[in-house]
């Protein structure tokens, strides 16, 4: 998926897909280059009210 967005990137100049290249990069951004897509509801708790 790296290479993919920088593949993106440098063909189009788009910023958007640098910025996600650089994101999916970070040390402890593991979850983000994941393959495996993430069913809606499962990668964040919401509708937690305090």
């Amino acid at each position: 998926m790296r290479d993919f967005t920088w593949h993106v990137f440098t063909q189009t100049g788009d910023i958007e897909a640098y910025l996600l290249y650089k994101e999916m990069i970070q040390p402890g951004a593991a979850g983000l280059a994941s393959e495996e897509p993430v069913p809606e509801g499962e990668g964040e708790e919401s509708g937690a009210g305090a």
